[in-house]
């Protein structure tokens, strides 16, 4: 008789896309706690055992103190929120919920600046 996690393919990448779509709504409209404002969740990363999510975040305002703000509130709200995830998720383990700050998108316009700053330095060097 085969497992089922290897005869499902792609259920771990199927159960955090729906981790992900509900914890958005959870955190939106039933999380009240006012140091989380407006952030967006980027991915979630669930171990094979579905005990841990990884759950990474970015926030509208981007300096530090907001940040952690947001952070702590997530941490102090995880209860809460894997209540609710618990609520509409039908797998018999609800993961234990670990939030990041996400820098992959500020890393990323950086980068973006520094390519077009060469660019217009490389194009500059070739008008001479």
């Amino acid at each position: 008789m085969a497992k089922h996690s290897k005869s499902i393919p792609g259920r771990g990448v199927r159960v955090a896309d729906q981790i992900q779509r509900d914890l958005a709504e959870i955190i939106a409209y039933e999380l009240k706690d006012p140091r989380v404002g407006m952030i967006t969740i980027t991915e979630v990363q669930v171990t094979p055992d579905y005990a841990h999510a990884k759950v990474f975040f970015t926030t509208l305002v981007d300096n530090d103190e907001a940040v952690q703000n947001t952070l702590s509130g997530l941490r102090k709200a995880a209860g809460f929120i894997r209540g609710q995830l618990g609520r509409r998720l039908t797998i018999h383990t609800i993961p234990e919920l670990h939030f990041v700050y996400d820098t992959s998108t500020t890393r990323g316009m950086e980068l973006s600046k520094l390519i077009e700053a060469a660019n217009a330095t490389r194009a500059k060097d070739a008008e001479d």
